[in-house]
């Protein structure tokens, strides 16, 4: 303030980003007890100055809370007595407090009204024994001293280590942090000091720790403002702690008991590393694989060891006299095989084999890229390899009603169809002398054994119409508004046998071309491609040549391929 030749502090801005209150150069605003302190210094020297800190200190307010003044003037203590009543009385009548932003969140303006209601009841309490006190005091106080009353703010109040020991014990007031989270307002090694007082002079009571005091000669200043406790201010200004509605920090687990836990997998299974991969199999499953193979072969070659045995045995001997693994044929029986039976052959095993992948395509394909729909049907939408896998059907069912109508025209079909009860132990025969690799003679060209009989009989007549029925009732050819049919024949039902018959088809062209390598190649070549009855490399070129054909198909059976082909029997999108 001027009037002691201090500095007048500033506070925050009142606006983001502005310069702090109040502006450089602007004096605080007058209270009403400056006309009354003004009144009592006219007739004297010695006065008693009542000065109001500017309330617009800042964001928080300044709260004008009038204080006791100790007399200066020992000649006109009537004046300094009704400059302080009127302070106080002014404050005590209504006087207007400006209050600050709140302390937390949402909350009430600082200070509140009845802090505020509290401090104006002591102060107007405590002017009035401070009157006759005033008089006492000695003529040369008035003359070489002064007293000033000032308000101060409210917020932070804390002790500063260069102030503590000259106001008399009592706590400089801090304001509010000038960062988020910061220290409160002057930080402590900032505080303002004040001058060693002498005790010649009577005290002067200041409660504006925003003023800088630089000359008091001969008085002493005591901070008389009420103090708002430290761990209020502190708690106050430190971020609020989040509590749930019974109190609790949310910082701290629950006070309830456990409802869920963990599982027994977290707690026993740990995680597992996948396990290095030699080719398509760890470690462990190459183990288990080769463990597997080496009981096979174990109980293969035991199998072998009982049936040679057993055959040689009396009753082995004997059963295989009665039973030679064949039996002979009705009169009239065709001999060879014709040309169009090799033909056949080749449309079978080329149908077959991409039927085969194809199935197992559709099986295993879970996002189709490319689909078919019919052009009289565009709703009805197919992948592209369901598409070729029904085709390939129908031309296989093309093939098959062919090969079993030339067989019966032909009469080749007494050459498949068992025409007698002794097929089944001529079976039995021929298996136990397979299984002691002593097998039995291979005369094809004339007769097939029993289990050969009984082997194509199964493909043809059983496996071959099962694979037809089921397939028809899972594609889109089957009446799906046909209740009483559908529920006859369950779609289930037919997926449940399909696969399986796929799988039959697939063991027995192993074992089919096994043997047909294992019991001569060449002869055996010749019967099913050359249709003649010599050992030469005719019939194994022609094997040699569908072969190649074969595979070039199973390259091609894809989309780019597909596609124009489909193209021609109905719409192909991508979607």
């Amino acid at each position: 303030m001027a009037t002691f030749g201090g500095t007048l502090r500033r506070g925050l801005p009142r606006t983001p980003g502005g310069e702090p209150w109040p502006p450089a150069g602007a004096a605080p605003g007058g209270s009403e007890a400056a006309p009354a302190a003004e009144a009592a210094a006219a007739p004297s020297s010695g006065a008693t100055a009542v000065v109001d800190a500017p309330a617009d200190q800042g964001p928080v307010g300044r709260v004008a809370a009038p204080v006791a003044v100790d007399s200066a003037a020992e000649a006109t203590p009537d004046v300094a007595a009704q400059a302080t009543s009127s302070a106080s009385g002014g404050a005590a009548a209504g006087r207007s407090v400006r209050r600050g932003l709140p302390r937390v969140p949402g909350g009430e303006p600082w200070p509140p009204a009845s802090t505020i209601a509290a401090e104006v009841a002591a102060a107007a309490a405590s002017a009035a024994p401070a009157q006759p006190e005033a008089s006492p005091a000695a003529p040369t106080a008035a003359a070489e001293g002064a007293a000033v009353v000032a308000t101060a703010p409210v917020s932070a109040p804390q002790a500063s280590p260069s102030t503590a020991g000259a106001a008399g014990g009592k706590a400089l007031r801090r304001g509010l942090p000038r960062t988020p989270g910061g220290e409160p307002w002057p930080p402590a090694g900032l505080a303002p000091s004040v001058p060693a007082m002498t005790d010649a002079a009577p005290g002067v009571a200041v409660d504006a720790p925003a003023l800088s005091v630089t000359e008091a000669p001969a008085s002493t200043v005591v901070a008389d403002a009420p103090a708002v406790p430290v761990a209020e201010v502190a708690a106050s200004v430190a971020p609020a702690v989040r509590t749930t509605p019974s109190g609790v920090p949310l910082s701290q687990p629950l006070p309830y008991a456990h409802t869920v836990w963990e599982g027994a997998n977290a707690r026993v299974h740990p995680i597992r590393r996948e396990p290095r991969r030699i080719g398509p199999f760890s470690g462990r499953q190459w183990g288990l694989l080769i463990l597997g193979g080496a009981a096979l072969l174990y109980a293969a070659a035991m199998a072998v060891l009982a049936v040679r045995w057993l055959l040689s045995t009396s009753w082995g001997v004997d059963f295989l006299a009665a039973f030679p693994g064949e039996y002979h044929l009705p009169e009239g029986a065709p001999v060879g095989f014709p040309a169009w039976l090799g033909w056949q052959h080749f449309f079978n095993v080329f149908l077959m084999v991409l039927i085969i992948r194809t199935g197992l395509t559709v099986r295993t394909e879970k996002r189709p890229t490319v689909f078919w729909s019919p052009r009289n049907n565009g709703k009805r939408k197919i992948s592209l390899n369901l598409w070729f896998h029904q085709s390939l059907d129908i031309l296989w069912l093309v093939n098959g009603v062919i090969f079993v109508v030339l067989l019966f025209v032909t009469g080749q079909w007494l050459r498949i169809v068992p025409t007698s009860w002794e097929v089944f132990p001529n079976a039995l025969s021929a298996a136990l002398q397979y299984v002691s690799l002593d097998w039995p003679t291979e005369n094809g060209w004339v007769n097939y054994n029993s289990l050969q009989q009984l082997a194509y009989f199964t493909t043809v007549f059983i496996a071959a119409p099962l694979a037809a029925l089921t397939g028809v009732r899972m594609s889109g050819i089957w009446p799906k508004n046909a209740a009483g049919l559908n529920k006859a024949y369950p779609v289930e039902w037919a997926r449940a046998v399909h696969f399986p018959v796929m799988l039959y088809f697939v063991l027995f062209i192993f074992v089919h071309v096994v043997l047909v390598f294992a019991t001569g190649a060449l002869r055996n070549l010749n019967h099913m491609y050359g249709a003649q009855d010599a050992v030469n490399w005719v019939g194994f070129w022609i094997f040699a040549l569908s072969l190649l054909v074969i595979a070039a198909a199973w390259v091609a059976a894809r989309p780019l391929v597909l596609a124009p082909i489909a193209r021609l029997f109905g719409k192909v999108s991508g979607r």
